[in-house]
């Protein structure tokens, strides 16, 4: 005679060991699917940093979400191989350094389009990818903070810092030396500011005696407020 806990294993096993997908579903997924890594293969090549992109990952993006979508199907297909691939899948471990925060974004954005595909709710997908698309073009354009600008410049009298420091106020809202390099006969000094007057604050410090070079850089990295 079967216990109660055999009968509930057995019911249970019954019921979701096999579930039939049928190819017309599971192609059909499989274009959605595609469709939404194209669109967001096109969004990371228009939106992410010219220095850090990587076509290559991009790809990789695009990939994931057919891959998810696919695995989602298997999973429903029978509970026996979704535990089967939980635990294949468990082993698996990632060592590829994330170069920018928006790129960890992007994939999770890929894996949750590929996953919610695979379940055949291809609307929330939708709505999920517009919202996203939306807000990252809205707030990758809000003004937060202008980043700072990079003067190096280089010198023959190791005593001219406070002149050069002189003439970096009277320009500048506000500035910082990061570095000093002094030898015997020379100083070399890194300063990072905020100005509007670029050319005519290198005019005035090339004019200083012994002042040999002065180069203004701006980055588009980390802002410091």
């Amino acid at each position: 005679m079967m216990s109660v806990s055999d009968v509930f294993k057995k019911s249970f096993l019954d019921g979701f060991s096999s579930y039939d997908i049928g190819t017309s579903a599971a192609v059909a997924v499989m274009l959605t699917s595609s469709l939404f890594a194209l669109y967001i293969f096109l969004v990371y090549r228009l939106l992410a940093r010219k220095t850090f992109y990587s076509k290559t990952f991009n790809i990789s993006l695009a990939g994931i979400t057919l891959i998810t979508a696919a695995v989602i199907l298997t999973i429903q297909s029978s509970i026996v191989v979704s535990l089967g691939m939980v635990g294949a899948l468990s082993i698996v471990r990632f060592r590829t350094a994330v170069k920018d925060p928006m790129d960890l974004m992007f994939l999770f954005w890929s894996i949750t389009v590929g996953i919610i595909c695979g379940v055949g709710l291809a609307k929330i997908a939708l709505i999920l990818s517009i919202a996203l698309t939306v807000g990252i073009l809205i707030l990758d354009r809000l003004p937060v903070a202008k980043a700072p600008q990079i003067l190096v410049i280089r010198s023959s009298d190791r005593d001219a810092e406070a002149p050069i420091m002189e003439i970096v106020k009277r320009h500048a809202r506000s500035s910082t030396v990061k570095s000093r390099n002094m030898t015997e006969s020379s100083l070399e000094m890194i300063v990072e500011l905020r100005t509007d007057a670029g050319s005519d604050l290198l005019q005035e410090l090339l004019a200083l005696e012994g002042v040999g070079s002065a180069s203004l850089l701006r980055h588009d990295g980390e802002v410091t407020f």
